[in-house]
């Protein structure tokens, strides 16, 4: 039998070869309670017996070994349910029961080691995912071990230990001037009309577009408050609305008027500016697929993203000379350099007019 030293625990070789470590835990109901942790090499039990040591001193439950990834993912989830946006929870949900569970979920979370979440990543990039979906797979993971630890699960969160593939960025592409006006062209008269002269003109995002309602438009002002994705006060932001956003959101606001006449009982109020034609929440997908791409091909323009709409704003408003500071207000970005970094190919522009500021000024 070989122990530690004085004062380091209690770690014993078992006759079966395996190595065995005990914690006192102290007198509970007249008895004494000890926690046995064990492990194929002495390290191994080393490591186990210092993080509970560990855990005891500070005031947190021991690992319970018994506990595997899928049963605390499922806790997890269940959790985060009430913290998150439904989306985000949905997202949650389906990395968790696509990706991590299957690879994951047998696994004893205590003996969870960084090794295995740094498998996982290469098998899943291997695979074909993006290393984008991986980034993210990595940031939910890294969000739950962190919940676990703080929960005394475990002593640490493992996935702080691993480097997750960088996110792929996406090839920015923009609409210029007249391809923009060729676009909402083939849209005048689409139910969603409106959508895309907001999202041309005023630079939203697709979230912050189907979260817009009515009561946060002021027409007569020209004005519209947008809801960002998390609900603090630096997430609201006011924007200016251009005649033709009043006109095409007042042609909206008729046809929606029509569309819950017709629906009649079924028609679902929640207030919303951008709907189903029962009055419920778009989802992005249809939108992409049976009107955006569909419009983008009447008009005779390459395929595109829809998010591409908020970056042909930014650029056409830059090249127009509008301020980089007013654009990046209208965008709800943190700090002016972020859009003159994101929208760098458009400084050239802004070159040429500065120049032709100063012939101007001068020659006169």
């Amino acid at each position: 039998m070989t122990r530690r030293g004085a004062g380091e625990g209690s770690i014993v070789k078992r006759s079966d070869g395996r190595w065995m470590a005990q914690v006192d835990l102290g007198w509970a109901g007249g008895k004494r309670s000890r926690k046995f942790l064990y492990g194929k090499t002495r390290q191994e039990v080393a490591r186990k017996l210092t993080a509970a040591l560990r855990a005891r001193q500070e005031g947190l439950p021991l690992c319970d070994e018994r506990v595997t990834v899928e049963s605390f993912l499922h806790d997890w989830l269940a959790a985060s349910q009430a913290t998150v946006r439904p989306r985000t929870w949905q997202t949650y949900e389906s990395y968790v029961r696509i990706h991590a569970i299957p690879a994951l979920g047998r696994h004893p979370l205590a003996k969870l080691e960084p090794r295995h979440l740094q498998r996982l990543y290469a098998e899943k990039l291997a695979a074909g995912l993006s290393p984008t979906t991986v980034h993210h797979l990595h940031a939910i993971l890294h969000r739950a071990l962190g919940q676990a630890a703080r929960w005394g699960m475990v002593p640490r969160n493992v996935a702080t230990l691993v480097d997750a593939p960088a996110m792929a960025r996406h090839e920015m592409q923009t609409l210029n001037p007249a391809e923009a006006k060729a676009f909402l062209d083939a849209a005048a008269g689409d139910r969603l009309e409106a959508l895309y002269v907001l999202a041309i003109t005023t630079g939203m995002r697709q979230g912050e577009l189907f979260r817009l309602r009515w009561q946060d438009v002021d027409l007569q002002g020209h004005v519209a408050s947008v809801r960002g994705a998390t609900k603090t006060a630096t997430s609201r932001r006011q924007v200016e609305l251009a005649d033709v956003a009043v006109d095409a959101l007042q042609r909206h606001a008729a046809r929606q008027g029509e569309e819950c006449r017709t629906a009649g009982s079924i028609w679902q109020e929640t207030g919303l500016v951008f709907t189903n034609t029962v009055g419920g929440s778009l989802t992005p997908t249809n939108v992409t697929f049976r009107s955006f791409r569909p419009l983008l091909k009447k008009a005779g323009l390459p395929t595109i993203r829809f998010h591409d709409l908020r970056h042909t704003a930014a650029t056409l408003l830059l090249g127009k000379g509008v301020h980089p500071k007013v654009v990046s207000e209208l965008l709800g970005h943190s700090q002016v350099g972020v859009t003159l970094d994101l929208y760098s190919h458009v400084t050239p522009t802004m070159h040429r007019q500065a120049a032709q500021a100063f012939d101007e000024i001068l020659r006169s």
